[in-house]
């Protein structure tokens, strides 16, 4: 039997996919870059809350440096470069010596090491417990991961310590139905959250007792003004475990005054959080959480120096959180066309009646030329690069004939 060969054919998309692929990518790519456009690096700025962050193999082998968008383009063009999305207050390491001989092309004059910067295996190119790379070279379908908010590492599902009692919440199409993870390693420094009420957590899973949902979509933590009022106190029993003593600890009572920058004067939860024991620190589980979930948390004199002992002040910065990281790169996508807009217009304003209307006209009839050739085109079948060259060719031939 003579052998047979599959010819291999060259993976093709329809034209309303590709449009749809770009889009994609340019949002994706404005929301990473946190709508860094990646002309001045970031180092004058100083340990800047968050922003995207790249990772130069060639340069630092042993992954103990990152740079900023611009300096990955500008100095590092060419070189290994790992992709870190983005990383909270770091500062721009490129050309310090941790780069040896090698300068900054932006910005020479540098401190010699940023020791506010923290590291992790992620700058080696390595994510998970397991220490897998990603895109991981040894399968064919990558398995998605799943980034902690606190250590900012990425995780596997199966690597996150999960068990039956608390899954990942999705709902029935496997959409997540929380915003924030905190990881297996880090939920000990965090177990003062199961002080609050249980709907911050995904599904009302609790990391102690999971108890199922049927509410769909991503769930919202209850504000003071959604809430109502409360009493939010609470107490520490025998077994050291802080029990709740109202329904809703998240609303200060009558007495609890703000001053200053908003701190209430009485604690929300009525507990030492620098004092009180929680059992829950001797178990680590995953916690999910759901949107807003931060404004939930008590910002009084205690439970604020409670975050700065702990290190974990960021968690009740809004613009820590990559949601909101996220809003601001819209809103600066928003104005950079705006202004692209405005430029274009005021570019043509300039011009002589006769060069403005050539460049209308121009416009024209590549619109009307596209136009007819999407009208006549089957979007469900790929676009080959002889359609691409019949549309230029075809506006030629209208330019002769005007």
């Amino acid at each position: 039997m003579a052998d047979v060969f599959e010819e291999e054919t060259e993976q093709t998309v329809s034209l309303n996919e590709y449009l749809d692929e770009v889009e994609d990518q340019e949002l994706e790519a404005d929301l990473v870059l946190g709508g860094d456009e990646g002309k001045e690096c970031t180092y004058a700025k100083g340990y800047m809350k968050r922003q995207a962050i790249f990772s130069c193999l060639t340069c630092t082998p042993d992954g103990n440096a990152g740079v900023c968008t611009a300096c990955s383009l500008s100095c590092h063009d060419g070189h290994e470069i790992i992709e870190l999305w983005t990383k909270r207050k770091f500062r721009c390491d490129c050309g310090n010596s941790k780069f040896g001989e090698f300068y900054c092309k932006l910005l020479a004059s540098k401190d010699i090491e940023n020791e506010e910067n923290s590291y992790n295996h992620n700058f080696k190119g390595k994510y998970c417990t397991c220490g897998c790379p990603y895109p991981d070279p040894d399968v064919e379908e990558q398995v998605e991961m799943i980034q902690c908010c606190m250590c900012e590492d990425w995780f596997h599902e199966e690597h996150l310590g999960l068990d039956s009692t608390n899954k990942i919440p999705r709902d029935e199409e496997g959409e997540p139905l929380y915003e924030d993870l905190i990881c297996h390693m880090c939920s000990p420094i965090c177990s003062f959250l199961t002080l609050y009420p249980k709907t911050i957590f995904a599904s009302h899973q609790q990391p102690d007792s999971a108890t199922p949902s049927k509410d769909k979509g991503v769930q919202t933590a209850p504000s003071a003004s959604e809430s109502g009022s409360g009493s939010g106190s609470s107490t520490v029993a025998e077994n050291g475990t802080s029990e709740l003593l109202t329904t809703d600890p998240a609303v200060p009572d009558n007495n609890s005054k703000s001053v200053g920058d908003e701190k209430p004067v009485a604690c929300v939860l009525g507990v030492d959080l620098l004092t009180a024991e929680l059992t829950s620190e001797e178990k680590s589980q995953s916690m999910f959480l759901v949107k807003n979930w931060r404004e939930v948390l008590c910002k009084c004199e205690k439970c604020s120096d409670f975050y700065v002992k702990k290190g974990i002040s960021f968690l009740v910065d809004k613009e820590d959180s990559i949601a909101e990281y996220e809003k601001i790169a819209k809103q600066k996508r928003d104005e950079k066309m705006q202004q692209q807009e405005g430029a274009e217009l005021n570019f043509l304003n300039n011009l002589g009646h006769v060069e403005k209307m050539e460049i209308l006209s121009g416009i024209a009839d590549m619109k009307d030329e596209i136009r007819s050739f999407l009208q006549s085109f089957d979007g469900s079948k790929p676009i080959t690069s002889d359609d691409i060259h019949q549309v230029f060719d075809n506006l030629k031939k209208r330019r002769r004939m005007d």
